[in-house]
Order: C-alpha cells, then structure tokens, then sequence
C-alpha cells in the first residue's frame, strides 16, 4: 500500500514580493525540510494575492524549484489594494487584477515586458522609460487604455445546464441536498477553470456596455420562463449552448445565438427566442444563429444563419470602415486598437521614407493593419490563416476605395516562401502580428532572408515575441519598445517592437 503523503505545512506571516505571469504574484522563500523534500530555495505563485500582502499560505503542489499555494489568511492587507468593482471578482477568473489600482497594473505589465525580453530574449535594452546613450534604442512608456470599464466590444458566454457554486454559496446552504439542487439549476455566463461542464452565472460584467449584460441577461431570463434546455456538456443534450455579443463604434450590434437542434420542437423553440430578443431589443442589426452537433463550441467550420439583419457589422478608424463577420477577428478593445495600429504605422512609415515602400502585413485578420497603412505605401500584401478573414479583408479595401492591397489564405509557413517573395517583390516593411505561439521558425527564417529595412513585430505575448526577438537581432537591432495595454484589469499586455536591419 502507497504511503499516504502529508500536508504540506502552512507557512505564516508571509509577506508577498511581486507579480508574476497569469495574474498571479509570488514570494521566494525558504521553505522546510518536509516529507523526503530537503530544505532550500523556493519561488511560490500565490492566485489573487498583491505585492505587500502579509498572508498565510497552504501549498497544493511544489516542484522542485517552485510551488503553488492559495491564502488560507490575510494577516494584513497591502496598501497597494484597492476594491474590485465586480461582485464577479475572484470566482470568474476574467479580471485577475481588479484589486489593483489601474496605474500599479500599467507598472508591472511594464516590468513584465522588460523581464520577458530580457530574460527570455537575452536582449540588451534601456530600462522602461528610457532611452540609451547613444539613442539608438528607446523603451517607451506603457500606453494605457483610454477605458478601463466597458472597453470591451465582444464576449462569449457558456450555457451549461448545471451552475458553478462558489465556496460561499455552498457554505450558506442549509444541507448538502440542497448544494446538489442548486448546482443543477442552468446558468449564462463564464465557464471555470478546473470545473469544465460547469458555467459561472454573470448577472453583471464592466468590461462591456451595459446593454450586453441586459440582452445576456433577457436571453437567460426568457430562457427559464420558456422552459428551454440548456446544455449539458457531459451528456451533450440540450439546446442552448452559447452567446456571443458583439458592439461597433458605428452602433451596431451583433449576436450570435449557437444550438443544438436535437428535439422535434427545438427550431421553434429557437425562432421563438430569437423573435422576442429581435423585439425587445431593436439596436440589433444582425442577428444570427449556428446549428452545433459538434463536441465543443468552435464554429469557424459551420454555417452561420441571419435570423434579422445583416452577417456583418462594421467598425469605424479614421476614415476607414473594416467589415466585422461572426468569424472575424477584430482586436476586442476598439478605441486602443486605433492606438495600437497607431505605433504600428508610425513605427513603419515613420522616420523619413523617400518613396512608398513595399509593406508586408502578416497574420492580417480581417486587414485592419494593411489598409490602415496602405495610403502610406505602393503596395501591402497581407497573408492570413483564416479564408472568411481574407474574403473579409478585400471587401475592406474595396469599400474603403484601396486598390493596392494584395491578400492570400494559407499556413504563414506555406505563403511566405522565398519564391513569394521573389514573384511578388522584396518588402521594405514586414509588419507582423502573429498569435500567442509566435511565429513558425520557418517564418522567421524566411523574414530574415527577405531582409526588409524594418520589421515591426506586435504581439499579445512577449514571451514568445522575446524567442523571435533573439533569432532576428543576429541581423536586426531594436530600435523602439512600445507596450500598450489592451486589457485592463487582467494580466495580458500587447507590445509593439520596431527592429531596423545592421
């Protein structure tokens, strides 16, 4: 029989150091000799936890050079804390830094883009807000959101028919029969992390205009009185399965209402629905619905029925409208995507181009960067993964009037080849955006042999943007760092790097 292990210890009167990645902050101590583990060195990741915190701790896993442990008592609390806003705070896992004020949020996402560069890149930078001696290289200022509430234009919510209880909800109830009961009524909201078939009940999210949280709620609410079935992640029954709202800067809503059409009455179950959300709520101009009888809520490879409206809406930047489909993908923070797209173009065409240069816009979504730039440039070539998002991006420079705009559907590592490059021209630019895993070596060794005059690298992950980083600064130098907040209130951070050839 398997010796049982202890416990860990609880350790006391820990005082908490930093902030770590995921949200979460962390302490280095020195922990005891426990259970055949020696004495030594130990860097603890603590969830929910802030720097000056004075905490006790239960450790649930430790490797050999770090562990996770969750407060068990707050001894004192930092003075860097202030009150998260959302009644949401600490369950739903959206929001890991609500108890920090905005400003000390914008500081350790600064930090966290220099020590992942750094550390992981092994590159030679200024420290953040500097410049070197002999100005080659500056390191920007984070540049913070212009909203830090309802700054969101898109959210997806879960639909399961057993409800996720917090630790407090399930303390309250008189018996256990009755937690059981309670974990089996239906819930709209977030699914939980460790708890997959279960959803968070959201009744309020101030990451998004009001007027989500009320036709969210408006759905559930017709959804109980009706008697639809929710559905069952487990068993894979049940009809309502997911809704995604969408806004525009234009005024324009989308949703997206995703079925499981199994039942004889479920699609006039479904239009019923549909028909009181297009009555009650007449500000949507497209409203859409996905038949799903697939294991998990992707759609990208179904079809999308309009019920109202249009299969589209549209977002607004400068003078330029961009299409947004139900498969789009359009930057969810739309006021610091115009600033993000901002120091993307300057970092492009800034600096006195003699002539329009040849621009190659990689990862382009929806386009949104190419013709953002393309007035500035003889031609932009965008290559994207997604069709629909290609499609998408050719509408967007015909109805914009742009007619030197290039775009191409495929694996990046697949397009961007040497022969490409020789049929379609040396790019004097290569701006590229690739998604969190960064991109393909391939891809990186391709850029480098095309041997643009810049690159322009923005990334929602530092980490990996550090790895690509340290491959092209063999023939690149680092000119300009600029991170921008996208998110706040969470962890996540884009950054924006303007690498210039040797």
């Amino acid at each position: 029989m398997a010796r049982k292990k202890k416990p860990f210890p609880i350790l006391e009167n820990i005082t908490i150091t930093d902030v770590a990645a995921e949200g979460k902050s962390l302490v280095r101590i020195t922990t005891p000799a426990h259970d055949g583990i020696p004495e030594g060195q130990l860097v603890v990741f603590v969830p929910w936890a802030v720097p000056g915190d004075i905490v006790d701790l239960q450790i649930r896993r430790k490797k050999h050079s770090y562990a996770e442990a969750e407060v068990v008592r707050y001894r004192r609390l930092s003075p860097l804390r202030t009150t998260p806003r959302c009644r949401h705070f600490g369950v739903c896992g959206g929001c890991k830094w609500q108890q920090l004020p905005y400003e000390e949020q914008l500081s350790f996402k600064q930090q966290q883009v220099y020590d992942q560069l750094t550390r992981i890149g092994h590159l030679q930078l200024p420290k953040p807000g500097t410049t070197t001696d002999d100005g080659s290289c500056t390191f920007h200022n984070i540049m913070g959101s212009v909203k830090q509430y309802e700054y969101r234009n898109k959210l997806d919510f879960g639909a399961a028919n057993k409800r996720y209880l917090t630790k407090e909800e399930i303390r309250q109830l008189p018996e256990r029969e009755g937690a059981e009961s309670a974990k089996n009524l239906p819930a709209l909201g977030f699914h939980i992390t460790g708890a997959f078939d279960k959803v968070l009940p959201i009744e309020q999210c101030h990451l998004m205009d009001p007027l989500h949280n009320e036709i969210r709620n408006e759905i559930y609410d017709y959804a109980m009185q009706h008697g639809l079935s929710f559905f069952d992640l487990r068993e894979q029954t049940g009809l309502l399965r997911d809704v995604i709202i969408r806004n525009s800067n234009t005024g324009e809503w989308m949703v997206i209402v995703q079925v499981k059409l199994q039942e004889a009455d479920d699609r006039q179950q479904l239009f019923a629905l549909l028909q009181h959300i297009a009555d009650k709520f007449p500000q949507i101009s497209s409203l859409l619905w996905v038949d799903n009888q697939k294991c998990n809520d992707t759609f990208g490879d179904l079809d999308v029925h309009v019920f109202k409206g249009n299969d589209h809406i549209y977002e607004m930047m400068e003078d330029l409208r961009f299409k947004v489909g139900p498969k789009s993908f359009y930057q969810t923070n739309t006021e610091q995507a115009y600033h993000l797209y901002s120091v993307a173009r300057e970092f492009s065409l800034g600096g006195g181009w003699k002539g329009l240069p040849l621009i190659y816009d990689l990862y382009t979504g929806t386009g949104t960067i190419a013709n953002f730039v393309a007035r500035q440039a003889r031609q932009v070539i965008g290559i994207e993964y997604v069709p629909e998002a290609i499609e998408d991006a050719k509408v967007n420079s015909q109805v914009n009037n742009i007619d030197n705009t290039l775009f191409y559907a495929g694996d990046m590592k697949d397009i961007l080849t040497d022969d490409f490059i020789l049929a379609h021209g040396r790019p004097d630019v290569i701006i590229t955006d690739p998604p969190r895993a960064g991109m393909h070596p391939d891809v990186v060794k391709t850029i480098m042999n095309a041997a643009p005059a810049r690159i322009v690298y923005v990334s929602c992950n530092p980490a990996t943007q550090a790895r690509d980083l340290e491959v092209l600064t063999r023939d690149y130098r680092i000119t300009h760092i600029q991170p921008v907040d996208m998110f706040p209130h969470t962890p996540h951070v884009e950054n924006v790097v303007l690498v210039e050839r040797l």
